[in-house]
């Protein structure tokens, strides 16, 4: 069990964010752990539960609440990722997904900059924290940086030949993120349209998706995009998730047909998904998840 030291901080961490969201008018919600069908991804394996599943993001009913009307909400939830484990990495951890109508990708990485701060200071960390052997500022301005542009600087590529030779996922792992949110944070952004499954594509760039992940000391902290809000679209994504799913070995779920009837009252939004067991990892300057979590899979 971790000391007691780290469940103040751990619960100190909770307190902060619940209390950047509240005050910025967010609505607290909670959904459903366990749902009849998750949003077929076909690099997530979900965990059953009866013919049902636990969540792997509480995603597609916090969509339904932005499609019912409520304009900014959040949530902190526990999710369920099957044959994940690793030092950054818990099959049961927890997340923190936050929701705005009328918004799209820029305004999160402008509210991760402002929440990573406030977080800080109200857990009596300076501007700068050690993260990844790095010493990271949380000062603006943060480094945005595009896909394609990462490709090109540190994965000697460009990062259609990468798709092309099937070794995107090898070289953003091996040759990029270690690299990223080195000095400052780093915003990875416009991701290829094959990557952003439930993102919007760019009007002005239909090849790239409105999608970013943010790194802090090599570390993938979170995963934000503007919302395909188009059902027909979304449907057909979804064949084609399910179909890669079904090639590779496993049964893809039944298709989340409420959150798809429910898509086109959503309108305009964006929404993102922070790990905040990752989060605490780099504010404590731990090596590994084992150390900010009450308890692993083995311990119990």
């Amino acid at each position: 069990m971790v000391p007691a030291r780290v469940l103040r901080q751990r619960a100190a961490l909770f307190q902060a964010l619940r209390t950047f969201f509240i005050d910025r008018g967010y609505l607290e919600v909670d959904t459903p752990v366990r749902i009849p069908a998750p949003a077929p991804e076909a690099y997530i394996d979900p965990e059953p539960s009866g013919a049902w599943y636990l969540q792997t993001s509480p995603e597609l009913c916090m969509k339904r609440l932005l499609a019912a009307g409520f304009p900014k909400i959040f949530q902190i939830c526990k999710c369920f990722r099957r044959h994940e484990r690793g030092a950054r990495h818990l099959p049961e951890f927890t997340m923190l997904e936050w929701y705005r109508r009328d918004s799209g990708y820029l305004d999160l990485m402008d509210d991760c900059e402002a929440l990573l701060r406030f977080v800080a200071v109200q857990m009596g960390e300076a501007e700068t924290i050690a993260a990844g052997g790095a010493a990271v500022s949380l000062a603006g301005p943060w480094e945005r940086l595009t896909v394609a542009g990462a490709f090109l600087r540190y994965g000697g590529m460009d990062v259609e030949a990468a798709l092309a030779g099937d070794c995107f996922d090898e070289v953003l792992v091996r040759d990029i993120e270690p690299r990223l949110g080195r000095a400052t944070p780093t915003f990875l952004y416009d991701y290829p349209a094959a990557l952003g499954s439930l993102a919007r594509l760019r009007p002005d760039s239909p090849a790239v998706a409105e999608r970013f992940e943010l790194y802090v000391g090599g570390v993938e902290l979170a995963n934000g995009f503007s919302e395909l809000a188009d059902p027909v679209e979304q449907r057909h994504r979804f064949d084609c998730e399910r179909q890669r799913i079904a090639a590779l070995g496993r049964k893809p779920a039944a298709m989340p047909e409420s959150f798809l009837a429910a898509l086109p009252d959503m309108g305009p939004a964006a929404g993102i998904a922070l790990g905040v067991d990752r989060l605490l990892m780099l504010l404590l300057g731990a090596q590994s998840i084992d150390q900010v979590v009450p308890f692993t899979p083995e311990s119990l």
